[in-house]
């Protein structure tokens, strides 16, 4: 229980810094286990703009597992093609209470590079 509350502590101290506005909205990660979950969100309206994870239908079919640092990328390259279509192009990255390491950092790789590729 202690380490839930300094987890939730962490992310809170982090998200009075990372605000999404609809010009540009946050990227925020979930990591469990087993998968990684991303999504787009603009904070000034509360909605969600574009979402991804390894249990979508067309990236679970490409993967064995979706707890590697290849399926973070490739979850990150799908969230990044998603986000264009929906002419976002600039957007802050909220890691959460994880460290920006690993399956998080592969995420933030994939969509930097359908980023680059776009420009």
């Amino acid at each position: 229980m202690k380490l839930f509350k300094k987890k939730i502590r962490k992310r809170e101290g982090l998200r009075g810094l990372v605000k999404g506005t609809s010009d540009k909205p946050r990227l925020s990660v979930f990591r469990s286990h087993q998968h990684i979950y991303a999504q787009i969100i603009d904070d000034v309206n509360s909605t969600t703009l574009v979402s991804c994870s390894t249990l979508d239908a067309e990236i679970k079919s490409e993967l064995k597992h979706g707890r590697t640092c290849d399926a973070s990328k490739l979850v990150g390259i799908k969230l990044g093609e998603r986000s264009l279509e929906k002419n976002i192009i600039k957007i802050v990255f909220d890691r959460g209470s994880y460290l920006y390491h690993g399956r998080v950092k592969a995420l933030a790789d994939g969509a930097r590079v359908v980023a680059y590729n776009f420009n």
